[in-house]
């Protein structure tokens, strides 16, 4: 019984610093960009999200812009209720308020790559170059996650 035991305790402890190892982290000036990821797309998809968290250390920044070779644009987007319709618009800027967070996520702010160049496939990596107001740019390589898949830490 014990063997099985150290057995799984073993898988299960390689399982997560496998995870671990997909999500990468980036720091740029008091900003820390945690838990990136996209979804993985179909052929023909021409669009879609990206998330990830922003921990802000320091004073007001925004981010201003994203880049991506996969795309041939990256928006800033939210999804807001109006009345009873959930609609979704682009955004100039993405504040992110001093000592605070924010979080870009499905259903509320987020990154939109718009014309996509090939299918994202799971388990790549899509590098995507942020830049903020005052803390300048920096690259993050995001996850492709399987569709309906869990985000990855």
């Amino acid at each position: 019984m014990k063997k099985y035991s150290l057995i799984y305790l073993a898988l299960a402890m390689t399982m997560g610093y496998g995870t671990a190892a997909l999500a990468q982290n980036a720091k740029v000036g008091n900003l820390q960009i945690e838990h990136a990821y996209t979804r993985a797309t179909v052929s023909g998809q021409q669009v879609a999200g990206g998330f990830f968290k922003i921990e802000n250390k320091g004073a007001v920044d925004q981010l201003v812009s994203v880049t991506s070779p996969v795309a041939g644009e990256v928006q800033l987007h939210e999804m807001a209720m109006e009345g009873n319709v959930m609609k979704m618009r682009q955004v100039k800027d993405i504040p992110i308020p001093a000592g605070g967070s924010v979080e870009l996520k499905p259903g509320g702010l987020h990154l939109m790559f718009m014309n996509i160049k090939a299918p994202l496939a799971a388990g790549e990596m899509v590098p995507v170059k942020l830049r903020f107001a005052k803390a300048g740019e920096v690259e993050v390589k995001m996850p492709v996650n399987a569709v309906g898949g869990a985000m990855k830490h």
